[in-house]
């Protein structure tokens, strides 16, 4: 290392005055000399704590942050090289290696990428590393199955099922709202606004946005919480004292066990939501109405959620071109 420094030293002092090649030498010893000084597991892990922190200042999630720090974490544990030295290779490698060992499916070993492209591109911009190796690793290519959604009659099922008042008003805002099961627990009673069938919920990075419910979503959740005896603001909340805020997990769990009761396969808040979707497009609603409601920022995920009925399809068809 030494002589290389020598030799870069003697070449540049042909083309550089005293000041600039003191600079010059400066430079070269923090990069060349320190960083191999640094302990390397350290190091990387600085560099993951600022991109957490930098993410968090953005405005992203908690759980986003932690589904960051979790993917990113063993990615650095299995490649202990520093972060200048990490290689396009070597990522490609670990990504083919993780789907191996851990039998995943290539959407998850995509998000995999797309988190470590992320951190990535994020020391590129803060000029930590000259070039992201992610560059040259591209989307993986997945193969895009139909998800299903709710019939009209397993909606009705499951509302004729449910044992108590809360299950019953937690499907009918589900369903007619489509907002996310994080958005439904952080309701309070004081957000829903009766009289104009409305409430405002909280959705990823903190943005607020208004979604609708319909007349017998109304008359369930006031019969819910006109047959509640404790004080807590939160608009859902546990069957047993202390009756506390219902968590995402609560809502999952019981959601689930009434579909296996009825022998409905995966119920669970997410198809809820894509079923709201799906409805709202088949029934004529435009698209970007339907993103707004969701709260999606790209009108591409929208799409993503929605199934477009091929009968309207072929309806449109004839309508506008046949």
């Amino acid at each position: 290392m030494e002589e290389k420094f020598v030799i870069i030293i003697n070449e540049m002092a042909e083309v550089l005055n005293a000041a600039q090649l003191k600079r010059l030498q400066e430079v070269l010893v923090k990069h060349l000399y320190q960083e191999e000084a640094l302990p390397t597991d350290t190091d990387n892990l600085e560099y993951l704590t600022m991109f957490l922190n930098a993410k968090k200042l953005e405005g992203c999630s908690e759980r986003t942050i932690q589904y960051y720090k979790v993917t990113i974490r063993h990615f650095l544990k299995l490649i202990t090289e520093p972060i200048r030295k990490i290689t396009t290779e070597q990522i490609r490698q670990y990504l083919v290696d993780y789907q191996s060992i851990n039998n995943c499916s290539k959407v998850t070993v995509d998000n995999v990428r797309r988190n470590v492209s992320s951190f990535f591109s994020w020391l590129e911009e803060e000029d930590y590393i000259l070039k992201s190796p992610m560059r040259r690793i591209h989307k993986i290519k997945t193969t895009k199955t139909i998800k299903n959604t709710i019939t009209d009659e397993e909606i009705e099922r499951l509302r004729d099922q449910c044992g108590c008042k809360r299950d019953l008003a937690i499907i009918d805002l589900l369903y007619s709202t489509g907002m996310r099961v994080g958005e439904l627990v952080r309701l309070n009673i004081e957000d829903i606004d009766f009289n104009e069938r409305e409430c405002i919920v909280l959705g990823k990075g903190d943005k607020e946005r208004r979604v609708y419910f319909d007349a017998k979503t109304k008359i369930h959740l006031q019969d819910y919480l006109a047959n509640r005896s404790d004080t807590n603001p939160a608009l859902f909340v546990s069957l047993d004292a202390p009756y506390n805020r219902l968590q995402i997990s609560g809502v999952e769990v019981r959601l689930r066990m009434l579909g296996r009761s009825l022998g409905i396969e995966r119920i669970h808040p997410h198809k809820f939501r894509r079923t709201m979707a799906t409805r709202a497009i088949d029934k004529g609603m435009p698209v970007e109405q339907v993103q707004k409601i969701l709260g999606h920022s790209q009108i591409d995920t929208t799409m993503q959620y929605a199934i477009v009925n091929q009968n309207n399809v072929k309806e449109s068809h004839r309508k506008y071109i046949a």
